[in-house]
């Protein structure tokens, strides 16, 4: 696995380096090598947080944030939030590949797993972010998805927990 350490607002020793490499590290049993995981340590108001991405095969996406008042605590806790999110995972794959060797049939599901209870369909106008944030506000959603005017491409634009906005955009 390869762990890729950033620091936001905060810089990264050499041992808080070790510890994230350590830990992570830990989870990299559960994939083969060349997932790569991103860490990103940051301080925002005196809040050390942790935001973890593993980028599997296949484009999956495992992703946890963890907020503490220590920075080697919020590691350890997000790593810990990444290992219980991978079990699970593993678990449903596993639970699937034996429906389908059992009786062929992927379509019957456990009740505790989720499912899509509601499908909506609208028109999407072209637009800039900007205009899709007010969108989103106008109609009180915490997301709002819009063909972006500038690249033509499908985005989404989402409130983030720090009040900011968030744009997600398709890699091309």
């Amino acid at each position: 696995m390869r762990i890729i350490t950033r620091g936001k607002n905060i810089e990264v020793t050499d041992a808080l380096k070790t510890h994230v490499e350590k830990r992570i590290g830990k989870i990299a049993k559960y994939f083969d090598e060349d997932t790569e995981a991103l860490v990103t340590l940051s301080v925002v108001k005196g809040t050390h947080v942790v935001d973890a991405t593993l980028l599997l095969k296949g484009g999956m996406l495992i992703r946890g944030e963890v907020e503490s008042p220590d920075m080697y605590a919020s590691v350890d806790m997000v790593t810990e939030k990444l290992e219980r999110q991978i079990r699970k995972y593993k678990t449903r794959i596993n639970r699937k590949a034996r429906q389908i060797g059992i009786n062929g049939d992927l379509g019957r599901s456990d009740e505790d797993e989720p499912k899509i209870v509601k499908t909506k369909r609208f028109a999407i106008k072209p637009m800039l972010p900007d205009e899709a944030v007010l969108q989103m506000n106008l109609l009180e959603h915490d997301f709002f998805m819009f063909i972006n005017a500038e690249t033509n491409k499908a985005n989404v634009v989402y409130r983030r927990r720090d009040g900011n906005f968030g744009l997600i955009e398709p890699q091309d």
